[in-house]
């Protein structure tokens, strides 16, 4: 009987301590979880809070410091409406009305006149001093309704990321994600709402736990790896440096960190401000083209077929061939940029000058199989997984033709296509030591209950081997120091390995002989990369070659970012 009791009285106080521990975990719950949700049910007390109130999780820029910055939240939105059933004199009214908020006050007076409608709004978007200035005036007929509103407090800043929140156009629908980070993460930063009017005991009892630890889902913030301030100097320089300069029709980069695929900046001009989307005319601004746009990007996909070639021991740096400035295949001719013979040349020249009867030569040294296996293993022609939505693939279609035309002219990026994002994560492998990375803009998911969730790697697979990562990355640093705009690139104290390249832009069905890509990709240090750039510009005017749009703004990206982050020299 004593054991029986003792035991009882064990049970009975395991239960109350337990107890005792969700009643807490709720008070915290109710305290910082909940906190601005009860706050505006106490503001009800003077405000009308719409049906369905819009709420939504946080998206987090991160400072090099490692502090949060608010790239996305909710703020106090505010509409005014009046009821004419209580108005006693409509003019005075709307004379008091307009010393806080500006309206049309005649179509005012009319509408304050239909006796039988109890709800006729004045105006939305008001301040919190708009707000406080009416509700002082204590007028019965006044109606102020609070909800919440999707702000971006940087702007236009990272905008095609982040994406905005909108109205799938039905009525009934709460605001949803549209594009970026906001559609693609909606589930995750959406909010359910729920009834907490509900009796948390009756929870307790008739759903044991689930009061606490389940009735929110997987809500959660977003920390992204984009760093503001390395954000805002990309899209100054795309602007400013890249897209008015030259005229061009759109302009676009991506910094990466080439062995972990975060992305630390992402951004396609013309821009737009997320805040303000319906101001916008052209909804093709929206886009993230970086993600979901496909083209053939020419002579930056040449040192993926130099690394394949090496990779496979079929050439090395000081292999020679004779260039005689052209090739006919399949009785088409292809020559160089400038269709000059060089004579007998080795494959360091072959980057230096961007040589397309070089990579021809390469890829014949592969053979068409193994240069087709080697493109696919790079990734192209497949999705990379990035946390974006809409992404784009490209087309190798080309590489399962028999024709040898095919394969040569994909030797040097033409007659392939992918998008910029499949290209950054190819040429990463060049740079990372030869294994394909997954690239991504989410850091981690701040959930609002449980244990928040970092970003683990998915798919990664080894491409190439190191020792071929090593000797492309010294090749194509020997095309900054001696050759790319005759070595004025240079660094004195850091080695950076680079490579430009033009394209013609398909139209119709054939090639553009007046719209072109101009596309420039580099890492650095080269012998230990932090950083790989990708920047992009269709249709700049007034220059021929990437060597001449896009150089210089890589260099000022280049100089800051081993500022910014203090790289030390390593040459």
């Amino acid at each position: 009987m004593k054991k029986r009791s003792i035991c009882n009285t064990w049970f009975l106080n395991t239960g109350v301590l337990l107890i005792a521990i969700l009643l807490i975990l709720k008070l915290g719950y109710v305290q910082i979880t909940k906190g601005e949700f009860y706050k505006s049910r106490a503001e009800s007390k003077y405000l009308v809070s719409s049906d369905g109130t819009f709420d939504r999780g946080t998206i987090f820029f991160e400072e090099i410091t490692g502090r949060k910055i608010s790239a996305a939240t909710v703020i106090p939105d505010y509409t005014l409406a009046v009821d004419p059933t209580k108005i006693v004199d409509k003019e005075a009214l709307a004379d008091k009305l307009l010393g806080f908020v500006k309206f049309d006050r005649a179509d005012f007076i009319a509408r304050a006149g239909r006796q039988h409608d109890q709800y006729e709004e004045v105006a939305k978007h008001l301040s919190e001093n708009e707000v406080a200035g009416i509700r002082g005036l204590g007028e019965k007929s006044v109606i102020l309704e609070k909800n919440k509103k999707r702000f971006y407090p940087g702007g236009r800043v990272a905008a095609q990321v982040l994406g905005f929140v909108g109205s799938d156009g039905s009525d009934s629908a709460l605001p949803t994600g549209r594009y970026g980070l906001e559609r693609y993460y909606n589930e995750t930063l959406a909010r359910s709402g729920g009834d907490d009017s509900s009796s948390f005991f009756a929870d307790l009892f008739l759903k044991p736990g689930a009061a606490i630890l389940f009735d929110r889902g997987r809500e959660g913030d977003l920390v992204t790896t984009i760093e503001p301030t390395v954000q805002g100097l990309l899209e100054r320089i795309l602007e400013d440096d890249v897209l008015k300069k030259y005229s061009a029709a759109s302009a676009g980069g991506i910094i990466m960190n080439p062995k972990t695929g975060e992305i630390y900046a992402m951004a396609t001009m013309p821009s737009f401000d997320p805040s303000n989307f319906s101001k916008e005319k052209d909804q093709r601004v929206f886009a993230n083209p970086l993600v979901d746009g496909v083209y053939e990007m020419g002579s930056i996909i040449k040192p993926l077929t130099m690394a394949a070639g090496i990779d496979a021991g079929v050439v090395t740096a000081s292999t020679t061939y004779d260039d005689k400035g052209f090739r006919v295949i399949n009785t088409k001719r292809i020559s160089n940029y400038d269709g000059k013979a060089r004579g007998v040349v080795s494959m360091q020249e072959v980057l230096n000058k961007s040589l397309n009867t070089g990579t021809i030569f390469v890829m014949e040294r592969l053979g068409k199989d193994r240069f087709r296996e080697y493109f696919k293993a790079y990734g192209l022609g497949e999705e990379t997984g990035i946390d974006l939505p809409n992404e784009g693939v490209g087309d190798l279609q080309n590489l399962e033709s028999p024709r040898d035309i095919e394969y040569a002219t994909a030797s040097f990026g033409q007659g392939i296509s992918m998008t910029p994002i499949e290209v950054v994560r190819a040429l990463s492998v060049l740079a990372n030591g030869g294994v394909l990375v997954t690239p991504h803009v989410v850091k981690s998911t701040e959930y609002s209950i449980g244990p928040s969730r970092d970003f683990v790697p998915n798919g990664e697979r080894r491409v190439i081997k190191k020792e071929t990562s090593e000797e492309i990355s010294r090749m194509l640093t020997i095309v900054v120091d001696k050759a790319l705009l005759e070595g004025t690139l240079k660094m004195e104290h850091y080695s950076i390995a680079a490579k430009t390249g033009t394209a013609q832009l398909v139209e119709d069905g054939g090639y553009s002989k007046t719209d072109y890509l101009h596309t420039f990709f580099g890492y650095f240090p080269s012998r230990d990369p932090k950083f790989l750039v990708f920047l992009a510009v269709k249709n700049p005017r007034g220059e021929a070659y990437a060597s001449h749009t896009l150089s210089a703004p890589f260099m000022q990206i280049t100089k800051f970012l081993l500022n910014y982050y203090e790289v030390p020299p390593d040459r």
